[in-house]
């Protein structure tokens, strides 16, 4: 490295290491130290998507059956919950476990398919960004098999 280069390296070093320190004295974390949720933006930011959500399904003639006896309010706060709880959140989930709430029920592959476009779609409209999308489904994923064909 030429003396030029090493003379502008260090101050850029140093402000970088500042600002990162100032950051953290005013409580902030960088944003590789965030948790999904807080990248995300909260519960807030959370129940606005599973809102949206909802009523995504609910328009959604491929699976609205099965949500057709379910007490909306409830499976909202669940599912608040469990998203809050499962990317690092304050939340506690006190619902069932996936394979005894979905017991009985025939969901297909095809109706896990739908309804995870459907959250794709409020996703997308809240724009969440394409790192924190693949996060939460990537944590929701593996849920598959605990809802399919139960």
């Amino acid at each position: 490295m030429n003396a030029t280069l090493r003379r502008l390296a260090f101050p850029a070093a140093l402000s970088a290491g500042l600002l990162l320190a100032a950051c953290q004295d005013m409580g902030m974390k960088p944003m590789a130290d965030k948790t999904l949720y807080d990248r995300l933006g909260g519960k807030g930011a959370i129940t606005a998507v599973v809102d949206d959500f909802v009523g995504n399904v609910a328009g959604d003639r491929r699976i609205n059956g099965f949500f057709a006896k379910a007490d909306v309010p409830r499976l909202k706060v669940n599912l608040v919950d469990q998203i809050c709880q499962a990317t690092g959140g304050p939340c506690v989930y006190k619902g069932r476990d996936m394979k005894t709430a979905h017991k009985g029920m025939g969901i297909s592959d095809g109706d896990f398919n739908a309804l995870v476009e459907d959250l794709v779609k409020s996703l997308d409209k809240f724009s969440v960004p394409a790192k924190e999308k693949g996060e939460l489904l990537g944590i929701l994923g593996p849920l598959k098999p605990q809802i399919v064909g139960q």
